[in-house]
């Protein structure tokens, strides 16, 4: 296939990231070969910047005209500065309707600021404790009243057990569908954001902003919350250990995360 691709947007867990969540090494080379190249490379997570920043020295990446999109979509930030380019955000009055939601279903729930992770649940979850250490975020017991009224975050989870968390999804009123963007990141993790917010607008926003056309974007994922963006790139790649979905999404499917399926897609499709 030839084809002039100027960005291309890359999940992290299940995609850039093996198992151990780490880099291999013919990823690295791989993807330092395509920025050499001029090819923008824009890292695309669930996770906060801070959750994102780790991976930029070993991909030679965070330079001031490098960019991020975090928070599946909601934040579109400069990888170096922070700045932010693009922004939508949840109310308490969300975080509060959900929690009440969530406390019916028996499962767990956190919300995410731009720097801290918060959970109203006494009993925290072993899952948000495994996202605080993954995103590098400080995680707060907080109750929903010790919250000022005008406090906004970049999203909330349900998190339980995947069984469970399958229960509550389908338990979810239908009205909530309309009102927010809900999709699973992980089997135990829904999470809930703006209407607005998708990988795949997030994309199309800082495409729009570098002038690049979305026929000149590939886009590479494995879950339901990377769909969006495969789904809106010129070439959409699906990881070979991905969902149906983002395969049945995908002009292509490459290997798995644990073969190097992202250093397969960058070879065929970029590399000169």
């Amino acid at each position: 296939m030839n084809m002039a691709i100027q960005l291309v947007a890359i999940d992290l867990d299940g995609t850039l990231l093996n198992d151990n969540h780490d880099l291999d090494q013919v990823t690295i080379d791989a993807v330092k070969a395509a920025a050499a190249q001029g090819v923008r490379v824009v890292l695309c997570s669930g996770r906060p910047l801070s959750g994102i920043a780790p991976l930029f020295a070993p991909l030679g990446l965070g330079r001031p005209d490098d960019y991020v999109i975090a928070y599946n979509g909601a934040l579109v930030q400069n990888a170096a500065s922070g700045a932010v380019i693009d922004a939508h955000t949840l109310s308490l009055a969300d975080f509060k309707r959900l929690a009440a939601f969530a406390s019916t279903q028996h499962v767990h729930i956190q919300a995410l600021d731009r720097e801290h992770l918060y959970t109203p649940n006494a009993d925290v979850s072993r899952f948000t404790v495994r996202e605080s250490y993954l995103l590098h975020v400080p995680l707060f017991y907080r109750p929903l009243a010790a919250f000022a009224p005008e406090k906004r975050f970049v999203k909330v989870m349900l998190i339980d057990e995947p069984e469970l968390l399958a229960g509550a999804k389908q338990a979810l009123p239908s009205d909530y569908f309309d009102v927010y963007y809900i999709v699973n990141s992980e089997p135990f993790f829904l999470e809930v954001l703006p209407p607005a917010v998708s990988k795949g607008n997030a994309v199309a926003t800082l495409a729009a902003h570098l002038g690049i056309p979305m026929a000149d974007v590939m886009a590479i994922g494995d879950q339901a919350n990377d769909v969006p963006m495969i789904a809106a790139a010129g070439l959409g790649v699906a990881m070979g250990n991905g969902i149906e979905a983002a395969k049945a999404a995908a002009d292509a499917v490459t290997g798995t995360n644990a073969a190097g399926g992202v250093a397969q897609a960058l070879r065929r499709f970029v590399l000169k």
